[in-house]
């Protein structure tokens, strides 16, 4: 094979581990078909690693939510952005994507320009469309950025508006919905009986968040098995590291709540699911699984949203936000009381028209996720920004 090139991939905790994983062997398979080769180095997890890549950091448990609980965080993302920007004086790559993880990807992809003089790619950009009320970042990127690549059509709008180069490629999601298992194979992998209800609990893929969702989440959880007698709960571990205080925590309810590391699993095979907002919300909405959205922050944080920051949204769940309506139920800071969520999870195991409803609104959530083949054209965008910086036949 001809011209071998270098691309440095930056993510950061659980979800930018699993979609930087997701694109890398888009790129490898692109990069095969135009007769050249990748050297990809990365920031990432253990799912960038199990994808082949040379990690030079593992960054899957240092991130945060909300500006106090980032604290703990800075100086090791600093030390290690200092240990990788010394490795690549070395050998420098000829391109960087950036995926989310606003703030240390922002200081990082700024001293690799700044140093190297190579194109950077901004693949999932920062949520600023959602809640852009002069945070200070958004002209940051754009003007960082040779191109953004948009997962999300108002994504797509906000970001051209403010004047970057942009294309919209879908959600990778998309293209892994044929991999999801069906309802009968979930169920049978995780042994649960056809006719026995089943409720998911997917509190967190950051330690803050365990802290803050987890209490609450189990408590519902023993309202509704006082509701519901032969309810079985099921919960997938984002990282093993959270393994002994989730089962501290189970065993401290009395409930016979199962653990496994399958998240899909565990929402295909689920009658209906309580879960923090993030991704699972979407493969929730891909299996046509009712959920319920719970999320909340510190106090100290809470606040300082609300008071500094004016931290103001119609909807936090990327369902409702896609959607741009209530299609499933959320319930935020202090709405989101065991009692509350356990009513709500109840309704939607117990009303078919609750169910339809949500299973309607999901219809619209497909419609703006894009089409298959969403990996092989961010793959494509992004080497197409390479070779436009290194021309492959000179």
């Amino acid at each position: 094979m001809g011209r071998s090139y270098r691309i440095l991939i930056s993510t950061g905790e659980v979800s930018g581990d699993l979609q930087g994983s997701l694109l890398v062997p888009a790129l490898y398979a692109e990069a095969q078909s135009r007769g050249y080769s990748l050297d990809i180095l990365a920031l990432g997890g253990p799912k960038m690693a199990a994808a082949g890549v040379q990690l030079l950091g593992d960054t899957s448990q240092i991130g945060a939510i909300g500006p106090i609980n980032a604290l703990p965080f800075v100086w090791p993302t600093l030390k290690m952005q200092r240990q990788v920007m010394d490795q690549l004086k070395q050998t420098p790559p000829d391109l960087t994507v950036l995926i989310d993880y606003i703030g240390p990807n922002l200081r990082l992809g700024k001293r690799l320009k700044q140093m190297f003089q190579m194109p950077v790619v901004y693949y999932i950009a920062p949520p600023e469309w959602v809640w852009s009320q002069g945070l200070g970042v958004t002209r940051q990127v754009v003007d960082l950025s040779d191109k953004m690549l948009a997962i999300f059509p108002q994504e797509a709008t906000y970001y051209q508006t403010m004047g970057a180069n942009l294309q919209w490629v879908g959600h990778p999601l998309v293209d892994q919905l044929p991999q999801f298992p069906t309802r009968e194979q979930a169920r049978q992998q995780l042994g649960i009986d056809a006719r026995q209800p089943m409720v998911g609990l997917m509190p967190a893929s950051r330690s803050q968040e365990l802290e803050h969702l987890l209490p609450v989440m189990l408590e519902a959880a023993q309202i509704i098995s006082q509701n519901i007698p032969d309810i079985q709960f099921w919960m997938p571990l984002a990282l093993p590291a959270y393994r002994s205080d989730v089962t501290r925590a189970i065993q401290n309810t009395g409930l016979p709540i199962s653990i496994t590391p399958d998240s899909q699993a565990v929402i295909a095979a689920a009658d209906m699911v309580i879960t923090k907002s993030g991704t699972a919300n979407l493969e929730a909405a891909l299996l046509n699984i009712p959920q319920v959205v719970i999320y909340r922050v510190g106090p100290i944080s809470a606040w300082l949203y609300q008071h500094l920051l004016s931290f103001k949204v119609d909807f936090i769940s990327p369902v409702n936000l896609v959607a741009g309506q209530a299609v499933v139920p959320e319930l935020l800071q202090q709405e989101a009381t065991p009692e509350k969520i356990a009513i709500l999870a109840c309704q939607l195991l117990e009303d078919e028209v609750a169910r339809h409803k949500i299973r309607v609104g999901y219809q619209k959530v497909r419609s703006q996720l894009g089409c298959p083949g969403v990996l092989q054209q961010t793959a494509q965008a992004i080497l197409d920004v390479l070779e436009r910086g290194y021309p492959t036949n000179p």
